[in-house]
């Protein structure tokens, strides 16, 4: 499956999540449900995927992780505000 049906897939079951749980609810809670939604549909991916930051050569291991990695090639970063601001792209 290319990026862009993958991404057609998430964006469906991301949807489907907030159908069901509406706004309002924690970041935590939007993950563990969306995590719960790719499973149903039999689409792998990795939850909290840590990402090491290179520095001069170095390995170093600074707290970033992936909210989830699917399919090892689409990165899902989920938000819960009320409307998205410029640190919230990338």
């Amino acid at each position: 499956m290319d990026e862009n049906a993958l991404s057609k897939k998430i964006i469906g079951a991301a949807i489907e999540v907030h159908r069901q749980l509406g706004p309002g609810s924690l970041e935590s809670a939007y993950e563990q449900c969306l995590a719960h939604e790719l499973s149903l549909q039999d689409i792998p991916f990795e939850r909290q995927k840590p990402i090491p930051i290179v520095y001069k050569g170095l390995n170093l291991d600074c707290g970033f992780r992936l909210d989830l990695l699917v399919s090892s090639l689409v990165v899902v970063e989920l938000k819960a505000v009320n409307e998205i601001v410029p640190i919230h792209e990338a």
